[in-house]
């Protein structure tokens, strides 16, 4: 698209890569903004010469007047917030969690107020949700009750709130997108990465049991990644929180894909009886109605992708041959 720039934060992690990846493939300029320095999942999935078109920028999104910078001088049109600390770095620190992920998101508002910027795209997440017991069976509707069972979920509840906030007092428009279970090369850390990491298991021939079972929303980094990027640039006023919905599968149909994507593993792949507990499914559709068609790859074609992205990525010394 003419006369954008996109300023992706925390493009550092998985979601963010895939990010970056689309954007620069399609030749938009694109700029990221991240606490960490090491573009390892960006290097997974881009080549040497897509990453040398990325501007980076390296800042702490608690520092507000760090972000207003980078959003000033990028020239940004468009942002797309994914900077967050996953469930079990929120429980094991919940007043670091709040910081990055409440008074961070806090700040890319205000910084888009003070910057002239109309729109945030956000990732909230599906743990805004409670336990299924919580909800009537059938699909979840992203205007159900929030009961978040984790600090995670609380401060991705409050980050909702702060978007409706914006809206009403400053007139900033803001989509956010609630994934469940993603994953895709990138995704190493959070509390339902273990079916990518069985992924890397299978490309380094070790066994591996995945500790939860159950059938849950699994949804392909890639996707989501261009989900993010279409809600950038749709027209649309007002603050919002859709459910993404991919392709809802049990786990031991993740391990037959997997099984079947390396033969020689099969049998290697395990997992533990104990659903996650939350809503197996949401409803995706408010979401297509204001987006339109989303991909949506299929299972075995996303795991296979995954896996070759592994081993390419092991044969030229871009990963490590360890698990997480």
């Amino acid at each position: 698209m003419e006369n954008e720039k996109f300023l992706v934060i925390g493009a550092l992690g998985c979601i963010g890569a895939w990010v970056v990846r689309n954007l620069i493939r399609e030749g938009v300029p694109t700029a990221i903004f991240d606490q960490a320095s090491d573009p390892r999942r960006l290097r997974l999935i881009m080549s040497e010469e897509e990453l040398a078109r990325v501007q980076v920028l390296t800042g702490d999104i608690s520092d507000l007047n760090a972000v207003e910078g980078a959003l000033k001088d990028t020239g940004t049109t468009h942002v797309i917030h994914l900077a967050a600390l996953q469930v079990p770095f929120c429980k094991a620190d919940p007043s670091l969690g709040a910081r990055v992920n409440v008074v961070g998101t806090v700040n890319i508002f205000e910084a888009a107020k003070r910057s002239g910027l109309r729109r945030v795209v956000y990732a909230s997440s599906a743990a805004v949700y409670g336990i299924s017991e919580d909800y009537p069976e059938g699909p979840l509707g992203h205007d159900a009750p929030l009961h978040p069972q984790t600090h995670y979920g609380v401060y991705k509840q409050a980050n909702e709130g702060t978007a409706r906030v914006y809206w009403r007092d400053n007139g900033i428009s803001s989509i956010g997108l609630r994934p469940y279970v993603v994953y895709g090369p990138g995704r190493d850390q959070g509390l339902t990465s273990s079916p990518t990491t069985a992924m890397l298991a299978a490309t380094l021939n070790q066994p591996y049991q995945i500790p939860f079972g159950g059938r849950f929303d699994l949804q392909f980094a890639d996707d989501v990644a261009q989900a993010f990027i279409r809600a950038a640039r749709v027209p649309f006023d007002g603050a919002d929180v859709f459910n993404l919905r991919g392709s809802v599968v049990h786990i031991r149909e993740i391990v037959a894909a997997i099984e079947a994507a390396v033969p020689t593993m099969r049998g290697q792949f395990s997992f533990k009886d104990v659903p996650l507990g939350f809503p197996e499914e949401m409803d995706g559709t408010p979401l297509l109605s204001v987006l339109g068609s989303l991909p949506q790859t299929p299972l075995a074609e996303g795991i296979a992708t995954t896996i070759t992205t592994f081993q390419r990525a092991l044969a030229d010394g871009r990963l490590a041959p360890r698990l997480p």
